[in-house]
């Protein structure tokens, strides 16, 4: 059975990101050096009035501490984990932000439909890579670049109708927020599936669209 992970331990421990126990400087430089996935620091949360904000100055900001900091985000992202700490240690409470595109792509679905493709997916056999879950109920599937365009084709080949799915793909471009950034007073990102030496080689988006289109069919 899939669960979700707040903590990863055993004797990987040392080869994969944590969660807990672990500053958002050093799980940040754990993702470049250990996964070898761009980081870039996004948006913090601050204390103003009893309340936690954006660090943005936005009192309505829809991704309180969970998006850039500034628009030229994508020349920022860095693989280095040098330079990822020297970053981090400038705003230590910056959100950890993964650029899609590069190393993965990334599927996003409503968290109904991913638990129930996990579930089917498990039952398949298939292999998969790391998959996230967001306070703001979605789940995002790690695959490997190139999905964004590809999918909208292998939707269509199973006889679904993409806009009618709640099915999107953040490829070039787009980015997600990686454990354990918090989306304000909803909560922490979290994985779903964790990173684990088994899932460095990334599937194709070819091997998770129809358990996914059909769970997110299903959910509709």
């Amino acid at each position: 059975m899939f669960i979700v992970e707040e903590t990863i331990a055993g004797p990987e421990a040392a080869q994969i990101p944590k969660q807990r126990g672990e500053s958002l400087l050093e799980t940040a430089v754990r993702y470049a050096e250990e996964r070898h996935w761009d980081v870039f620091p996004g948006t913090w949360l601050e204390a103003v009035d009893g309340s936690q904000r954006c660090s943005c100055g936005d009192a309505a900001c829809p991704a309180p501490g969970s998006h850039p900091a500034r628009p030229d985000w994508a020349t920022q992202a860095t693989g280095s984990a040098t330079v990822a700490r020297r970053m981090w240690q400038k705003q230590p409470a910056a959100s950890i932000l993964l650029p899609t595109g590069r190393t993965f792509d990334a599927i996003s679905v409503p968290e109904t439909a991913g638990f129930l493709a996990l579930a089917r997916m498990e039952r398949m056999e298939l292999t998969l890579g790391p998959v996230t879950l967001t306070p703001d109920r979605r789940m995002e599937f790690f695959v490997l670049p190139g999905a964004a365009a590809k999918v909208p084709d292998l939707v269509r080949k199973l006889g679904w109708s993409v806009s009618s799915l709640d099915l999107t793909v953040l490829g070039e471009g787009a980015y997600v927020a990686a454990p354990p950034t918090r989306f304000g007073s909803r909560g922490a990102v979290q994985w779903a599936c964790r990173p684990t030496p088994a899932n460095r080689w990334l599937p194709d988006a070819e091997e998770l669209v129809s358990p996914l289109a059909y769970a997110c069919g299903r959910d509709r």
